[in-house]
């Protein structure tokens, strides 16, 4: 039965992280390259000096990578791939994705998939295999033998999704109550030791996701409060909107007020363009700056961040957003971003989005723009970041002062954590 839910949840779940919202996408603040994006005045010692500073900061800052708990059926991806990967001496973090949001309480997901399935020998992180009669298995199991190889890696259970987060008006109705359950799920004697802490990926507060939220401006920070009161220590994070328009998502809850109770935001700057606009114009999903003809200006991610300090949110507490996958049209004669589509092209798992994986050789990038990269061959044009790209990102990302990058998802990236490795 497990496996039977999660097949059916992980074509809509794949969209989970989505940053305007991909039903819905409404246009970002305008933040321009050469402002957003500047890099120190060259010939300057103090630029400089500052600039090294920003440089070993991004390097000694967090990488947190969301592992999905439906990607043990179809995908075949195991915590032991986090591992043979290399990926799990990159990561600092790992967010576990997804649990539910219930009649205002914190749920498990799927039981199968989190501790019970039973993992035989090869599949096992440590070469053992799970008895009959183990208390926990599953893929907690295989994570608290993951973090004995590697101590100072933190995993959080993160709560919602873009399937999942209508449960959270609910939730914010009694935020104590809420708090209570999900610090009780997280902290379950059964899996003692596997979380640090929690994540919230609310998609959207005061706003529309898959549903339509009305809980008003405060019930974020509300929310966030009793979380930060019960959870104490423990880590308290959030994935939010990177929707900067004036009169968009970002306006609509008081972030900045919420911000002071959370460790870090994850603000999920992907998704701004795909194939949910059947007919293009075709555009990059994770552009990081802004570039002649994008179709809907600020939608980037030095837009995003930039509005996210404006209305004062630390740049400690800022994490940018990276996508292990591309978004993709079919029906595309044109090479150059701008083209119009007939649909969205063919995925694996679901039309209009391929891991970067399959990408990589299935359809080679051809060009870049915007700081990211995009491939056109035969009639279809898909976008995604690569090394180069991500790499790139990151120098920007240490130039800002940023606290990290964190993306969606380990399974999306190749057997030996070719992007992962190119994060700085």
């Amino acid at each position: 039965m497990g496996a039977l839910c999660a097949a059916v949840l992980a074509t809509t779940l794949l969209s989970a992280t989505a940053s305007a919202g991909p039903r819905q996408p409404a246009a970002p603040a305008k933040a321009p390259a050469d402002r957003a994006s500047a890099a120190q005045t060259p010939g300057s010692a103090s630029s400089a000096a500052r600039a090294s500073s920003a440089k070993k900061s991004a390097l000694a800052g967090k990488t947190v990578g969301y592992f999905t708990n439906w990607g043990v059926y179809q995908r075949n991806y195991h915590v032991k791939n986090i591992e043979t990967s290399g990926s799990a001496n990159k990561l600092t973090h790992i967010n576990y994705a997804f649990g539910n949001v219930q009649g205002g309480r914190c749920t498990v997901g799927d039981s199968w998939a989190d501790y019970e399935k039973a993992y035989t020998a090869d599949q096992s992180v440590d070469g053992k295999a799970d008895t009959w009669d183990q208390p926990l298995r599953g893929n907690f199991n295989q994570l608290l033998k993951l973090k004995k190889l590697h101590p100072n890696l933190k995993v959080l259970w993160s709560f919602g999704g873009w399937t999942w987060s209508g449960g959270f008006g609910e939730a914010a109705r009694n935020p104590a109550a809420f708090a209570e359950s999900c610090y009780n799920l997280v902290n379950d004697p059964r899996w003692k030791g596997l979380f640090d802490g929690i994540d919230i990926d609310w998609e959207y507060p005061n706003a529309c996701g898959l549903t339509c939220d009305t809980s008003g401006r405060a019930a974020f920070g509300n929310l966030m409060q009793a979380l930060r009161a019960k959870f104490g220590g423990q880590l308290v994070t959030a994935a939010i909107t990177a929707d900067a328009s004036p009169g968009g998502k970002l306006e609509a809850t008081d972030y900045k007020t919420a911000a002071q109770y959370v460790d870090w935001y994850l603000p999920m700057t992907y998704d701004y363009f795909g194939a949910w606009d059947a007919q293009g114009p075709t555009a990059p999903h994770s552009p990081l700056t802004s570039y002649q003809g994008i179709p809907k200006e600020g939608f980037n991610t030095a837009a995003t961040i930039a509005k996210l300090k404006s209305i004062g949110v630390p740049t400690s507490k800022l994490l940018y957003g990276l996508g292990f996958y591309g978004r993709g049209w079919s029906g595309v004669t044109q090479s150059a971003p701008g083209g119009k589509a007939t649909g969205p092209a063919p995925g694996k798992y679901e039309q209009g989005i391929e891991d970067y994986k399959d990408l990589k050789s299935r359809c080679p990038a051809t060009g870049k723009i915007g700081g990211t990269a995009y491939a056109h061959c035969g009639n279809q044009w898909w976008s995604y970041d690569t090394p180069e790209t991500i790499a790139a990102k990151g120098d920007w990302a240490a130039q800002q002062g940023l606290a990290g990058a964190f993306f969606w998802e380990l399974s999306g990236d190749t057997a030996n954590g070719e992007l992962i490795k190119a994060i700085k």
